[in-house]
Parts: structure tokens; C-alpha cells; sequence
């Protein structure tokens, strides 16, 4: 299992990989499962992004579909930049395991 990173108010929107991208490569993969099994919303934003959407329910649905957005655009574009990430970057950022 990996460390879940805390997520920011809204996702990058640059045409480039970001280390924010490489730190949330597993957030994206599992918010893309999430909206293909049409998952609830504020559910995915409470398991996925840690959010508390009965607290903000505006800022956890602003952040959900940022990062929802973000998740798209990697699987359709910023996949091709994440496999010629350079190494260092990539090891500074990559998600790492939790100790068992």
C-alpha cells in the first residue's frame, strides 16, 4: 500500500508533468476507477482525496473535479511524459510504500 499525499485545492493545469503529477500518479489512477464505476462524488472526494465534503462541499467538489480533470488529461496526454521522466525527478517524487 502506498502513502496517500495530501492534495491541494486544485490540481495542475499546465500541458507539462509536474512532481505534484508524479506524487499523485496512484490519486489519479484510482479517481479514474472511481468515475468508471460511477462512484458518488462526495465519496471519492472523502476515500480518494481525504477530504471532508460535509465541512466544504463547494471546495471538495471544486478539488474532486480539478483533480478528476487532471487524471483525464494524464491519461490521455501527460502518460507519454511520465514515461520519459527524467530519473531523478521521478525518484524524488515517486509514491512510496508504507512500511508494513
Amino acid at each position: 500500500m502506498c502513502e496517500t499525499p495530501t492534495v491541494a485545492e486544485s490540481a495542475p493545469d499546465v500541458a507539462e508533468l509536474t512532481a505534484y503529477d508524479i506524487r499523485h500518479s496512484i490519486t489519479y489512477l484510482r479517481l479514474l476507477d472511481a468515475d468508471n464505476e460511477g462512484a458518488d462524488r462526495e465519496e471519492v472526494a472523502r476515500i480518494v482525496l481525504g477530504l471532508d465534503p460535509a465541512k466544504d462541499e463547494n471546495g471538495a467538489r471544486r478539488t474532486w473535479a480539478s483533480h478528476l480533470a487532471r487524471a483525464r488529461w494524464m491519461s490521455r496526454e501527460g502518460y507519454r511524459l511520465l514515461l520519459s521522466v527524467d530519473r531523478e525527478l521521478w525518484e524524488a517524487n515517486r509514491p512510496r510504500r508504507l512500511d508494513s
